[in-house]
């Protein structure tokens, strides 16, 4: 691994092709933090990707990728004289700094659960009206309900006992059926989204991250579904001319690679 002095110049490197580029390339010399965001989302969604398959070097890759976009946000703040790359990495320190008095202040914890209390009062006392304040309103609704839940479990409003939460969530299914029976679209789907808020809480009793459990999911699928392609072609046939009895030897196929 690099030392200290090695990794502080590495990041000096890129602060000064940052400048460069800024100054001398003509894509560069046009982007502004909004013609940016959509590819920062981007680059973080294709980490997400590399972490999933365990690609530590498509990691590494990935985290290059968005250490850039942190730097050309910092360098376009910097020629408005908003802040530069010295004002975010301080801001970050102050914070985490603030937010760890049982590390650099006289506060004892004695597990991760006061940890994570401790930090939601703190951002309370910080000026936030709501600890539901952190939430981007713009995550993906699966995420969102998974970050709401941890941030309003962080002020003690929560359930006692994994058990408790599967009752709930036999519970919330048992409403979801009866308005099926009814047939009326509105409000099943308001059942099925509590079936799913349900769902996602008690992933998080079980220390199960919901988005990647289902990630994994989608990716097995995709795998699976895929062979079966693969072998209808060596047939010669298209998926639609096979029957389902058919597609389904090659799907327990696909489950034993």
């Amino acid at each position: 691994m690099n030392s200290r002095e090695s990794q502080l110049k590495a990041i000096d490197r890129l602060l000064t092709i940052m400048d460069e580029l800024r100054e001398k390339c003509p894509w560069d010399k046009k982007q502004t933090l909004e013609s940016l965001r959509h590819l920062t989302i981007e680059e973080t969604y294709e980490l997400g990707d590399a972490i999933l398959d365990n690609d530590l070097e498509e990691v590494r890759k990935e985290l290059g990728d968005l250490l850039l976009h942190i730097v050309f946000y910092a360098k376009i703040g910097s020629e408005t004289n908003h802040f530069d790359i010295a004002d975010v990495a301080n801001g970050i320190c102050d914070k985490l700094i603030n937010r760890h008095p049982h590390i650099y202040g006289n506060v004892k914890v004695s597990n991760e659960e006061e940890v994570k209390q401790n930090w939601e009062n703190l951002k309370l006392k910080e000026g936030k009206k709501s600890v539901l304040e952190g939430v981007p309103k713009s995550l993906p609704a699966l995420v969102k309900a998974s970050r709401i839940q941890d941030k309003v479990a962080g002020v003690g409003f929560d359930w006692e006992e994994p058990r408790q939460v599967f009752e709930k969530l036999q519970e919330e299914l048992g409403e979801l059926q009866e308005e099926i029976n009814k047939a009326e679209h509105d409000k099943i789907e308001a059942e099925f989204g509590d079936v799913m808020f349900s769902m996602i809480n008690y992933a998080r009793f079980l220390k199960v991250n919901p988005e990647d459990a289902l990630e994994r999911t989608n990716k097995k699928f995709i795998k699976r579904f895929q062979y079966l392609e693969k072998k209808s072609k060596e047939l010669g046939k298209s998926l639609k001319e096979m029957t389902l009895a058919e597609m389904d030897v090659f799907w327990e196929e696909a489950k034993k690679i």
